[in-house]
């Protein structure tokens, strides 16, 4: 609690500055980017609209059209803001959730840098542009939760002000063992599998194709630490062997410290032909090719986060992300969710910023810019099917399947709330604009529900069962087309031996490999840990 409050402090005392490039602008005089009102409201956090220079603070609120060299907008990320639009919808059909009462919702842009993040929540908790803390216009409170995302860190920043306010936040990025701790996370809840069982796997992988001496990529921060404990614990009833340990510093959705030279050469030297990377995948790649593409790293790379790089073109990661094996969680897509994202236009909805943004950048149309509208010369029948795999996905990733889920965990919560509230006074008495928050909390903890597909929805850690892993493949062309290719699967639950399953004749190797057991580089091996 005192750390908490001290970076209030800290956040206060700061002098504003704010940076607005260009003449041409479109500002937003409205309190979030996307709104639909309702008699509930969720509240969510994407990182869409970023800096391309993240050394500069641009104040989020105004973002330039004509200058690709300091903004930019992340295509893929927009699917988070469709899969809570499609599941928003979803519930608002359904007469058997929430009867009686319309869900709304409230995006907002979500800046890199720490300092414009807590800008943003006070915003939203506030209900201004302009932040004056203890202060509010929101004399009716219509919002029962949050969505945040999609790095650890990143959530948890943002726990640092609502938990304040006991404020129940939901966190749709990848697992974080660290955040388990119920007495110190008491609002936050996190949406992803436990992924105990992702040590196993990753061994298992290792002992499969006689991986003996492996290389290891973390965060520099409790959650690597956790992680290169636990892994050493596993390793030890194998015969793998870490060679070196590198750690990287992050804050919010960047890098901190970046890779010095000297990671990159032990990178780049070390005999391990095999790096495990735990952590923010795409941002560590992207560094190492982009600034150090001197080096030529022929490695084999298995990652816990699927492949992405938003930031640079994509003909200059072939070399090395070629091959790369992917560890994922196991879900079913979602009934309708494509043919949503097919008929999703700014004629359809006008009043959604991101997707006229996303017209004027990549069909060229003609754009109004303090309207944030696009008018006209626009492709003929333009949508997002059209955009470029490495652009905008069709298939529903990883993250916006949790954030489908977050939406149906709170609604059956609220759903709960509201039925516990009938069993005391008429449902005729019941005020539903009229929400406390911090009232939602008993039911999110206990609340177990199926979604649409069947999959087990559940907030609470002790109670979440570990999911299947799907492993990928990196297949990349010269021609900039990249697939992920199913090669494997990791099923905690079968019977030793047969908990891993892999179709290697499917494996596209990196570049310099051809056959699996060249891995292989000593037999009678003993390892010493640091």
């Amino acid at each position: 609690m005192l750390l908490s409050w001290l970076l209030i402090v800290w956040f206060l005392q700061m002098p504003t500055f704010t940076w607005i490039i260009a003449t041409h602008i479109c500002p937003t005089d409205t309190k979030h980017l996307i709104h639909s009102d309702g008699t509930v409201v969720i509240g969510a956090f994407f990182p869409i609209l970023h800096n391309s220079r993240v050394s500069k603070i641009i104040d989020w609120r105004y973002f330039p059209m004509d200058s690709d060299d300091y903004f930019g907008i992340n295509a893929r990320n927009y699917q988070l803001v469709l899969a809570m639009l499609f599941a928003v919808n979803e519930i608002n059909l359904n007469s058997h959730i929430l009867p009686n009462t319309s869900l709304g919702l409230e995006i907002y842009n979500l800046p890199a840098i720490g300092r414009n993040i807590f800008r943003t929540v006070f915003s939203w908790l506030t209900g201004l542009s302009s932040v004056i803390p203890n202060y509010t216009c929101r004399k009716e409170s219509k919002s029962a939760a949050t969505l945040t995302g999609l790095s650890w860190k990143t959530s948890e920043t943002i726990w640092t002000i609502l938990d304040l306010y006991k404020f129940p936040q939901l966190t749709f990025g990848p697992f974080d063992p660290v955040q388990i701790d119920r007495n110190q996370f008491r609002s936050l809840y996190q949406v992803a599998p436990k992924d105990t069982a992702l040590l196993s796997g990753i061994a298992s992988l290792m002992l499969h194709f006689n991986w003996n001496w492996v290389g290891l990529l973390i965060p520099a921060d409790q959650r690597g630490a956790q992680f290169l404990s636990d892994f050493r614990k596993e390793l030890d009833k194998t015969r793998i062997c870490i060679a070196f340990v590198q750690t990287v510093l992050y804050l919010g959705e960047t890098l901190l410290r970046l890779l010095s030279q000297d990671h990159i050469h032990i990178l780049e030297s070390s005999t391990a032909d095999v790096i495990v990377i735990y952590g923010p995948t795409s941002i560590l790649l992207t560094l190492i090719e982009s600034t150090y593409r001197k080096y030529n790293m022929k490695k084999i790379w298995v990652m816990n986060t699927k492949w992405f790089c938003p930031n640079i073109e994509l003909y200059n990661m072939l070399e090395l992300s070629h091959g790369a094996l992917i560890f994922s969680p196991h879900y079913e897509e979602i009934a309708g969710f494509k043919k949503f994202m097919q008929e999703a236009t700014p004629i359809k909805y006008p009043e959604d910023i991101f997707l006229h943004i996303l017209w004027y950048w990549y069909f060229k149309c003609s754009f109004l810019h303090f309207e944030c509208k696009i008018f006209k010369n626009c492709l003929q029948n333009a949508s997002l099917e059209l955009l470029p795999g490495n652009i905008f996905t069709m298939t529903m990733t990883e993250e916006s399947y949790y954030v489908y889920n977050a939406v149906y965990a709170v609604a059956h919560s609220l759903h709960e709330e509201t039925l516990s509230q009938i069993q005391y006074q008429p449902q005729s008495n019941i005020d539903r604009t009229l929400l406390f928050p911090w009232q939602l909390h008993p039911f999110l903890k206990k609340i177990q529900v199926k979604n649409s597909v069947g999959d087990d929805v559940v907030l609470d850690w002790k109670r979440k069962a570990d999911p299947e892993y799907d492993i990928t493949n990196i297949w990349n062309f010269p021609t900039g087309l990249s697939l992920l290719v199913k090669v494997g699967t990791f099923v905690p639950s079968a019977p030793k031996g047969k908990q891993l399953s892999m179709s290697e004749y499917m494996i596209n190797w990196p570049i310099g490999f051809t056959e699996v057991g060249v891995f292989l580089i000593e037999v009678n091996i003993i390892c010493f840990w640091m």
